[in-house]
């Protein structure tokens, strides 16, 4: 029975007094034209209010356009990469920075590999690659 009573709003009367009073107090607290102006609730503009509409209109279409016009002249996607703008990449934004790291990790190891199996100067003279004068020289 109470659930009931809370969800329906109060209809009871009141009094003239208690109405004005109330009004009174709104008004007092009512915010000023500059808070309004602040809030983008009433227009900041010197137009008279029947030009209001059409003023902001235009201003809404120079926007538009000055956008569009930016747009067209935007390097296409490709000239970016080209330009090592953006990385060539199709993975998300999010995870970028980790597919990064990764290649970086990679590359290391491919190295790291190389090096480990390259052959010895020995292998090189023998093989007729290096000559003994080019080998290296061990000093100490």
């Amino acid at each position: 029975m109470s659930e009931e009573s809370s969800s329906r709003p109060d209809e009871s009367p009141i009094s003239p007094i208690e109405r004005r009073n109330s009004l009174e107090k709104h008004l007092q607290h009512r915010p000023d034209i500059r808070e309004l102006k602040d809030k983008h609730i009433l227009l900041d503009t010197k137009a008279a209010p029947s030009l209001q509409a059409a003023a902001y209109e235009l201003e809404r279409q120079r926007a538009t356009d000055s956008l569009k016009k930016g747009l067209g002249k935007r390097p296409e996607r490709e000239e970016l990469v080209e330009r090592n703008i953006l990385p060539d990449s199709t993975a998300a934004p999010a995870i970028q920075g980790q597919q990064k790291k990764l290649e970086k990790h990679m590359r290391a190891d491919s190295l790291n590999e190389k090096i480990a199996h390259r052959p010895k100067p020995e292998d090189l003279i023998k093989e007729g690659i290096l000559e003994s004068s080019e080998g290296p020289t061990k000093t100490g």
